[in-house]
């Protein structure tokens, strides 16, 4: 079983966290919300699998490429 990085596409805010660690996710589904400039920027999960970690929480300020998710294929 491989860890998958999830990283952040933007810099800015952590608005909403929509997962819990240990949850099952499925490939595209929505893991946390970036605000940046006034937008919402969804990060979603590039394969399915188990989220282990969590790097992030509410209001965590995040940069382009940051990684803030692992997670168990």
């Amino acid at each position: 079983m491989a860890l998958v990085e999830v990283e952040s596409e933007v810099t800015g805010k952590i608005w909403k966290v929509q997962a819990e660690v240990g949850n099952a996710v499925a490939e595209g589904e929505v893991l946390v919300i970036v605000e940046s400039m006034k937008m919402e920027i969804p990060v979603e999960s590039p394969v399915s699998g188990t989220l282990k970690e969590l790097l992030v929480t509410k209001d965590d300020k995040v940069d382009e490429d940051q990684v803030i998710a692992l997670i168990e294929e």
